[in-house]
């Protein structure tokens, strides 16, 4: 009553029913193999921790590293973005790159004012010392001033752009705009007074 009818079709032979001819398409349904035991999978995924040769690894290590050292400096030339070291990377950070290139930054030019005081300084003359460091100190006043204004108008134009500007990404900014611009990485991709939209 409860048990399998004597005439009903095997389970294999429901199978071959449904499979195709020879000529036909034979399409696999399912995955097509039996799931691996886990001490298999285990022993494919083992590794040693020290390889055998470990002279050969180190110089495949080596040669690894010199060769994303060559691509993250040639990123660094083409603003390529796939290989910018992690605190270049993204479209934040490039926005703030292309608009810190755009405008004139006196801080830019904070360090070549520092030698020429610095040569002018050794001028025996009190009268010549003193306006030296009085124009050292205005010109950091006004670096200073730069660097609040260039702070406001990023912290504006990324909240437009992006909701807001990420952690790090003024600091960034201003940072870029102290340095010389033929010495910034990475090496600016615009020209000045082409602000980006």
């Amino acid at each position: 009553m409860f048990g399998r009818k004597k005439d009903a079709p095997a389970a294999q032979e429901v199978i071959d029913s449904t499979r195709p001819a020879a000529g036909g398409s034979t399409r696999v349904s399912g995955k097509g193999a039996p799931t691996p035991k886990r001490s298999v999978q285990e022993a494919a995924r083992k590794r040693p921790l020290v390889p055998n040769d470990r002279k050969a690894a180190r110089e495949q290590g080596k040669t690894a590293a010199r060769d994303d050292r060559a691509r993250m400096r040639q990123a660094l030339d083409t603003g390529d973005e796939r290989y910018l070291p992690l605190r270049d990377k993204g479209p934040n950070r490039r926005y703030i790159r292309q608009f810190v290139d755009a405008r004139w930054n006196i801080g830019e030019f904070l360090m070549i004012a520092a030698l020429v005081f610095v040569v002018l300084s050794f001028f025996q003359s009190l009268a010549v010392q003193s306006a030296v460091l009085f124009a050292f100190w205005v010109l950091i006043m006004a670096v200073i001033l730069d660097c609040v204004l260039l702070r406001r108008k990023l912290k504006a134009k990324l909240t437009a752009k992006f909701g807001g500007p990420l952690s790090g990404d003024l600091w960034y900014g201003i940072t870029r705009a102290l340095q010389l611009r033929r010495l910034r990485l990475p090496k600016p991709q615009v020209k000045r007074g082409d602000y980006p939209a």
